[in-house]
């Protein structure tokens, strides 16, 4: 699997040659191995991209994701199949236990709070009211304790009047940080071979990526730590790069040190195999280590 983030951001032809992505501009020609390419974000409507370009990106599960004149991701490529997808992995996933379902979510939401909470103590807020109502946390979440945390915790980072419905700068980071995540979510789902669309706690016919909006959701904190550590007025193009390299923080899962898109990639492996019952236990402990973000990109074009 690549580990480089490619962001589009001005007029450009993109094609395919030799293994190499070729990425021609009016500044010049760079060459990218294909192999070393996680994702490419399109950010300009003036991109031209050769369908060879496209099947290679397909073949090997590199996600193009698209961006809107609003700046926010409106879709992404899903190959037709993944490496390791048999019907035998399908019918496991369809037998998934109510019980497995039902346990792993409670798991996922606990790992969610808890990251919530640590982001707010990072930056000075009292998190007594967040840590009474994860002790409130039942088995499958059935009192929705995500939803209330979530709209006690808003506030907390980001102003009393802040809510997550308002057009502003910051829920336009989160918006965008969140699309990122899901798509490397939903790009561990493909190449171990699952469907996205069962999730075990999402079920909306619209959504296409249950599964992914499921399993995401311990590091969403790290997406509003990066936002909650910036300073900044406008939606503007850094922000969105420091976004896209967010999935380069160095965080902590389950006590091991490792970049944050390798966490997710091995976390949701091991959800995988919980659910399908060949492992017997599940821990999730994502860690945000408080240090100053980098902003750096490494495969701006």
């Amino acid at each position: 699997m690549g580990w480089r983030s490619v962001v589009i951001t001005q007029h450009a032809k993109i094609s395919h040659s030799a293994h190499m992505m070729v990425v021609q501009t009016n500044d010049g020609i760079n060459e990218i191995p294909l192999d070393d390419v996680s994702k490419v974000l399109v950010e300009t409507t003036q991109a031209m991209m050769s369908s060879d370009f496209m099947s290679a990106c397909l073949r090997r599960n590199i996600k193009v994701i698209f961006i809107d004149r609003q700046h926010q991701p409106v879709g992404e490529t899903v190959g037709y199949q993944p490496a390791a997808r048999d019907y035998e992995l399908l019918e496991r996933q369809f037998m998934w236990s109510p019980e497995r379902r039902n346990h792993l979510w409670t798991k996922i939401a606990h790992a969610k709070i808890q990251g919530q909470i640590a982001v707010a103590k990072y930056n000075g807020c009292p998190v007594k009211e967040l840590e009474d109502e994860l002790e409130l946390l039942e088995v499958n979440d059935v009192t929705n304790r995500e939803a209330v945390v979530a709209r006690k915790y808003f506030p907390m980072l980001f102003g009393d009047d802040f809510s997550r419905k308002q057009d502003n700068h910051y829920n336009a980071a989160l918006n965008y940080g969140y699309s990122i995540l899901l798509s490397e979510t939903n790009q561990s789902i493909t190449e171990n071979g699952y469907l996205m669309e069962l999730g075990i706690h999402h079920q909306n016919r619209g959504n296409r990526f249950n599964l992914g909006s499921d399993l995401m959701e311990p590091f969403r904190p790290v997406i509003d730590y990066w936002v909650r550590g910036q300073t900044f007025n406008e939606f503007t193009s850094y922000v969105r790069w420091g976004l896209v390299d967010a999935m380069h923080l160095e965080i902590e899962y389950n006590g091991v040190s490792m970049l944050t898109e390798n966490a997710i990639h091995q976390y949701v492996r091991e959800c995988l195999a919980y659910l399908s019952g060949e492992q017997d236990e599940i821990e999730i402990k994502v860690g945000i280590k408080n240090e100053v973000p980098n902003n750096a990109l490494d495969g701006h074009v």
